[in-house]
């Protein structure tokens, strides 16, 4: 029996982990090359993970809802073979190894794995690393040579070389074979750590990376390795429900129906109520979370608003259905139109702040912009981006935000979907409300709020009239631009929101 073991691959965009929703393999089935064999979510997207080798599940790494840091083991496989092969560990090419192997063969000699030439990769490519059909695409490494071979030709078995007594040959032979020894048992020369995030987490917290004991496959230093060495050690703490002093006064009763049903209520020591559930902050939460938070700490941002008269445009809009009801663009598709012409006047509030590794910033303007929306999913909230939005019209920016949403909402979205975006349009009138403050996605500079639009008393040519009203709200980093800029772009998508026809007609 030969089983493979294949890890976690990276899943692209500098993703550290992801969190395993379910299994669609048991162990037993019989799985082929490039079957999927889980369903994943990391921060970006729920995709599904094919299997490179063919054969019978022997061991299924990790339960449905488990956190697995790339490069873990994910699924065993028994693939019939009985040649002794050795079983590559992880996606990588076939006849190679891959990044963490080569990293962990650089870091220990004597660790070093061999290819074979009979491994078996599937030609599919999830995103991040691939598994090429064809040997000659993939690295391979000189197998690692016994004493004997590594010695000087002529030397082998202690034969004189040109010019050599028989004495001094076996002195030579010897001499080699006690070095091949020394460096196949010499300790490790860099410690087994891969991703730089974890290399740049204990430079920070001032650990010397090479102390730190890694509890991953081969010893890998993860993550949670350097976050639990720059922990400073403390006591465990203690039950209060065991601390508490005694008192006269009696306890306070369990939640109804919990003592009856023979459950004890875990009773939380701030408030004193029971707690009801706890769910772990993971997958698009958890991104969500550490991104808005960023945000807020990095981006010193200022808001502007505005509210605009969108009379005009709801009317624009109903005419252009009743003329083709097929491909007459959505309000939001025309206030994406009207947001484009504005960044095209005002490129600033569509760049990115850039740190350089001397600690200068620089702002970088692109050719083009990537408009992002956010969209509300099941999974939480995530920004879908339309690449080179510039250079659609209202219907084709109507299209790509239709085939956008969908892909968002049904979870089929990748990181190439929901990654890239230079600025974002948030429509949170779709939610009832008619402003907010929104926080900006990092690492964008500005974000446009739209509010929903509802009748209000408006003056018109000095007239009191019911209006279409809207709000619009402007946040950006006022490290690119001032309030001059913001306030121009703003008022420049509030006019053609008030007066659509003759904006249109120019772009």
């Amino acid at each position: 029996m030969t089983v493979k073991t294949f890890t976690l691959p990276d899943l692209g965009e500098g993703l550290t982990e992801a969190e395993l929703v379910t299994w669609l393999v048991q162990e037993g089935d019989t799985v082929a090359v490039d079957q999927p064999i889980a369903e994943v979510e990391t921060a970006k997207s729920a995709v599904e993970v094919p299997c490179p080798f063919a054969g019978t599940v022997h061991e299924l790494h990790g339960a449905s809802g488990q956190t697995l840091d790339v490069g873990a083991p994910l699924i065993s496989v028994d693939t019939g073979d009985r040649a002794g092969t050795p079983a590559p560990q992880g996606g990588g090419p076939k006849g190679g190894l891959s990044y963490r192997e080569e990293e962990r063969a650089g870091a220990d000699p004597a660790a070093a794995p061999e290819a074979s030439e009979d491994d078996a990769g599937s030609g599919s490519v999830l995103i991040g690393y691939g598994t090429p059909a064809g040997g000659a695409a993939g690295r391979r490494r000189r197998p690692k040579q016994s004493g004997a071979a590594a010695r000087p030709a002529g030397n082998d078995r202690g034969r004189p070389g040109p010019g050599q007594s028989p004495d001094e040959a076996a002195r030579a032979a010897r001499a080699a074979g006690a070095a091949h020894d020394a460096m196949a048992s010499a300790p490790r020369l860099a410690p087994t750590v891969v991703s730089p995030i974890v290399r740049k987490l204990a430079k920070d917290h001032g650990i010397d990376i090479s102390t730190v004991r890694g509890t991953g496959p081969g010893g890998l230093v993860l993550r949670r390795d350097v976050v639990a060495a720059a922990a400073a050690p403390a006591p465990p703490a203690a039950d209060p429900r065991e601390t508490a002093a005694p008192s006269s006064s009696p306890a306070p009763a369990p939640a109804a129906g919990v003592e009856a049903a023979g459950v004890p209520a875990e009773a939380d020591a701030r408030t004193g109520l029971g707690v009801a559930e706890r769910i772990p902050v993971s997958g698009i939460r958890k991104a969500i979370g550490q991104a808005m938070t960023r945000s807020r700490a990095e981006i010193p941002e200022a808001t502007v608003w505005v509210d605009v008269d969108a009379t005009k445009l709801v009317e624009l809009r109903a005419e252009l259905k009743a003329q083709d009801p097929e491909r007459a663009p959505g309000l939001m598709a025309l206030l994406a139109r009207f947001v484009l012409a504005g960044l095209a006047r005002h490129p600033e509030l569509a760049t990115r702040i850039e740190t350089r590794e001397d600690g200068t910033q620089e702002i970088v303007r692109f050719d083009g912009v990537n408009l992002g929306f956010a969209a509300q999913t099941d999974r939480g909230l995530v920004v879908p981006n339309i690449r080179r939005a510039h250079t659609l019209s209202a219907r084709g920016l109507d299209a790509e935000l239709r085939r956008l949403t969908e892909l968002a909402r049904s979870g089929r979205a990748g990181p190439a979907e929901l990654s890239g975006s230079t600025f974002t349009v948030n429509n949170y009138g779709v939610f009832g409300t008619d402003g907010a403050a929104a926080i900006i996605n990092h690492p964008e500079v500005a974000i446009l709020g739209i509010g929903r639009i509802i009748d209000r008393p408006w003056v018109v040519d000095g007239q009191l009239a019911v209006r279409k009203v809207t709000q619009l709200s402007l946040a950006f980093d006022h490290r690119v631009c001032d309030g001059g800029a913001a306030g121009g772009f703003l008022r420049m998508v509030a006019d053609a929101v008030e007066n659509p026809v003759s904006v249109l007609a120019d772009l």
